[in-house]
């Protein structure tokens, strides 16, 4: 069997005497509009071995035809590259937005702000959380994304003398996970991982765009007093309080944090949720937000299958473990 690269049918004749030889690839008019790697040779220049020299060039392909191609890379300038140098070539995955290169620590420090009365206090790089109004683990725990630092096992007693009822966040199958494991913690639950989910605010609010339901007001404030501490959006029909979504009193930086979304069961299936997510949505975006972000069980099928249709992306997933 010849193992020998086979010429690319540029349609421009071969490449002239001195020429690496085109290899194979997956390249062609199909990959206009997507991200690839196209490494193409330098004509009259020389490699460091003494052969023709080669270059990579990595970006979106804009344009395949006539004998060229012509790719941007991030710097927005384009290359024009004849065919005939093309060495070889790929597609490759899409460059992960800003907001999934944030590391999974920082993602749920933007959720601090969802709990007003949230405090926080450092366990080398851990974080205990407390607070005294509300009852969610994630305002009740300790923060263990990554290791604390400490030493021996001096942070896992810090955390046993902090908490009536010890529960420490980890992400799943994380060092952190098995550590804990191993010295004998729990699933706080029988509850499935947490899913951390974030998506374009703009995408999102395309997604419910026209999601306003002719029987419904939708109702926001800020409470106490106007002061920011808290935010809320309710949906009523009539008289009646049908659907109710809590969200950050303000973006923290460009985030946007949904708290909870609660839909009367009397009431699902009718556009009144969505209704008070495009409410929370529009109110982010008046204030600057441009990523929003919300927690959800990773049984919680029907909430995944909405949230995957407005955009949303599992960023993270975690889980709560306690003490035997």
């Amino acid at each position: 069997m010849n193992d020998e690269p086979r010429p690319l049918d540029t349609g421009v004749g071969q490449p002239t005497p001195g020429q690496q030889t085109p290899g194979q690839h997956t390249l062609g008019p199909h990959v206009v509009g997507s991200r690839v790697v196209v490494r193409r040779l330098v004509p009259g220049e020389t490699g460091p071995s003494g052969g023709p020299a080669m270059t990579d060039v990595l970006g979106v392909c804009e344009a395949w035809g006539g004998g060229v191609c012509v790719v941007r890379p991030a710097d927005g300038v384009p290359v024009t590259i004849a065919l005939r140098d093309v060495v070889s070539g790929k597609p490759v995955p899409p460059r992960p937005s800003v907001r999934d290169r944030v590391p999974a620590r920082v993602a749920q420090e933007h959720g601090f702000a969802l709990f007003p009365d949230l405090v926080t206090e450092p366990l080398g790089g851990w974080v205990l959380r407390d607070s005294a109004t509300a009852t969610a683990r994630r305002a009740n725990s300790v923060l263990a994304f990554g290791p604390s630092g400490l030493d021996g096992d001096t942070d896992v007693e810090r955390v046993l003398a902090h908490y009536d009822r010890p529960v420490a966040a980890v992400l799943t199958g994380s060092p952190e996970h098995t550590r804990l494991t191993a010295l004998g913690w729990v699933p706080e639950s029988n509850e499935s991982d947490t899913l951390f989910q974030v998506a374009a605010l703009a995408q999102v609010s395309r997604a419910l765009r026209g999601a306003a339901h002719p029987d419904a007001a939708v109702h926001g404030t800020t409470a106490p007093g106007g002061t920011g501490d808290e935010a809320w959006v309710r949906v009523t029909v009539g008289d009646h309080a049908t659907a109710f979504a809590a969200l950050d009193p303000a973006p923290d930086g460009d985030w946007l944090g949904l708290g909870g979304l609660a839909v009367d069961p009397a009431q699902r299936r009718r556009g009144l949720g969505l209704a008070a997510l495009a409410a929370c949505v529009g109110w982010g975006g008046e204030r600057g937000a441009s990523t929003v972000f919300l927690q959800v069980l990773g049984d919680n099928a029907p909430a995944l299958a909405l949230y995957e249709r407005l955009g949303f992306r599992t960023h993270h997933r975690y889980r709560y473990l306690t003490p035997r």
